[in-house]
């Protein structure tokens, strides 16, 4: 029997893996994915962050529970991974959030900083999928994985390098990683956000001129508390279950514009 649109979306039973959980996006997901049903396991590398996000959440109504782990050590991952499934049994959808910028001229980027943000961007999510796949997903043919990428893998931009090609190598990871794990029915998707306000981007924001960045939109907002919960809840439910290996922007329009 074809099942309501209500059930296709719902979530319980399952449980997420979210890295970069305690704050910003990634809370915003953990929020969308709870509010679903999902039990949740939110990871950074601050337990403060966590402690005061899982608080949040369980004031929701969320089952969540927090390891602190650092995304772009391969013990950390190691170490996350195994006490997940040692706590929840199992992951269903995991979210690959954690990420790091850097700005600086291309002639004058700091090796180390270029290193910091692959590692964390694209070398993290690459091991964390890896081992989430191989100690929980593909044995039991199933599973979902989101990568956060960003509207600045998309284009280029100035002072930005190592992060806009770390998030374009996210896009065609996204769309690797679903060539091959199709056969083993787990799903991944991308998002690609654009500017968001958040506590993290408030002040950078505000230095760019926060009415100049919506302008540039052609919904003339920026991102809120809510935009990327539906395009999480579609790629992590049965409500996607037929779409893999693709990206969404969540800009407000300002990637089709020409030119951004």
């Amino acid at each position: 029997m074809t099942r309501t649109v209500q059930q296709l979306f719902n979530l319980k039973g399952k449980t997420a893996l979210i890295t970069g959980g305690s704050r910003g996006l990634g809370l915003q997901i953990a929020h969308a994915l709870g509010e679903a049903g999902a039990r949740l396991m939110i990871s950074s590398r601050k337990a403060d962050d966590l402690e005061q996000a899982t608080a949040e959440l369980q004031a929701a109504g969320v089952d969540t529970r927090w390891i602190a782990a650092d995304a772009a050590q391969e013990a950390d991952i190691h170490r996350l991974v195994d006490q997940t499934l040692e706590r929840m049994g199992h992951v269903d959808i995991l979210v690959n959030n954690a990420g790091a910028t850097w700005g600086a001229p291309a002639e004058d980027h700091p090796l180390e900083a270029w290193d910091k943000v692959m590692n964390l961007n694209v070398r993290g999510y690459f091991l964390l999928s890896q081992r989430i796949a191989k100690k929980s997903m593909i044995e039991r043919k199933r599973g979902r994985i989101i990568n956060i990428a960003s509207v600045a893998g998309l284009s280029g931009g100035a002072n930005t390098i190592a992060y806009n090609t770390s998030k374009a190598a996210v896009i065609n990871f996204t769309r690797s990683l679903a060539c091959e794990w199709g056969k083993y029915g787990i799903n991944v998707n991308a998002i690609c956000p654009g500017f968001f306000l958040s506590k993290m981007t408030r002040g950078t924001l505000d230095k760019m001129g926060l009415d100049k960045v919506a302008a540039r939109a052609p919904l003339r907002r920026i991102g809120d508390e809510e935009d990327l919960k539906g395009i999480a809840l579609l790629y992590a439910s049965d409500a996607g279950k037929h779409i893999t290996g693709q990206w969404l922007a969540v800009d407000g329009g300002t990637s089709a514009r020409a030119g951004g």
